[in-house]
């Protein structure tokens, strides 16, 4: 499941290998919370660094108009959206790819529990600016 030729395919294998335990055990049908619960679960048990309902400001033009609490920041760098949803739709991938850009973040997942099976969408924010610290 790693593909190197992926930035940070290492740890967002994990992160789908997690995902998977979580559906495998408890199947689908069951609130977003649960899954986020079982998933941070599994991010304990592995040793995988991350916050959970973690608030980052959105910023318009450079000034923050607000704040949106992403479901999962894993090592600082990839942002986790999870679903409960019979079907993911085009609209959750656009919902996932504005907060990837919003929070300026270059690397995301998209998971969805609430299908028969698993699903997921690894998600590149091709507007992703790396930041320079002025010193």
């Amino acid at each position: 499941m790693i593909n190197e030729q992926y930035k940070y395919s290492d740890i967002t294998a994990k992160i789908i290998g997690c995902a998977m335990e979580v559906h495998k055990i408890l199947g689908n049908g069951f609130q977003e919370v649960i899954y986020q619960r079982a998933l941070e679960t599994e991010f304990v048990l592995l040793g995988i660094p991350f916050l959970r309902e973690f608030e980052m400001p959105i910023f318009y033009k450079k000034e923050q108009i607000g704040t949106r609490r992403v479901d999962f920041l894993v090592a600082g760098v990839i942002s986790i959206e999870l679903k409960a949803i019979v079907q993911l739709e085009d609209v959750h991938l656009a919902q996932a790819i504005n907060y990837l850009e919003a929070y300026d973040l270059e690397i995301g997942l998209l998971i969805n529990f609430g299908a028969k099976s698993l699903q997921f969408k690894r998600l590149i924010n091709s507007k992703f600016k790396i930041s320079i610290s002025k010193s």
